[in-house]
């Protein structure tokens, strides 16, 4: 039996991803990432390797960008929608995202105001419901 599961397990493929899975997961903008990144296949323990000890390509995507949109919303403090909303469509940099903080358009002020909103409404529903379970006998909605 032992030696069955050792056969099974030498027959096993590697589980690899696409660069844009990758990217996606690293927190990195693709097109930015090197050549090689981008056309090869990422394994699982690539993908550990390059999250537990990253090189220095990945360390300085990291701190300056530029940024996917998920990871420049994060950092404004908005939602992807509310970035369309206010026109950034592209990646942008660690210095362009700092320059849109200290210049405070309306449009970011506007969707920061409503992320607040989304998040406090969120609280609520989650503190709604710990109430209701914490009453038995209640019917939960």
């Amino acid at each position: 039996m032992l030696d069955t599961l050792d056969t099974m397990k030498s027959h096993q493929t590697t589980q690899t991803m696409k660069p844009a899975t990758a990217a996606k997961k690293l927190g990195v903008y693709l097109e930015a990432t090197p050549a090689e990144f981008q056309e090869g296949v990422v394994s699982r323990a690539e993908l550990n390797a390059l999250q537990a000890d990253p090189p220095q390509w990945l360390l300085e995507l990291r701190r300056d960008g530029p940024h996917p949109r998920p990871v420049v919303a994060a950092k404004l403090g908005v939602s992807i929608s509310g970035l369309a909303r206010g026109g950034v469509t592209e990646a942008l940099t660690t210095e362009q995202i700092d320059a849109l903080k200290q210049d405070s358009p309306e449009w970011l002020q506007r969707e920061r105001a409503t992320q607040a909103e989304v998040r406090k409404e969120a609280v609520r529903i989650k503190e709604k419901k710990a109430e209701q379970a914490d009453q038995p006998g209640r019917p939960r909605s």
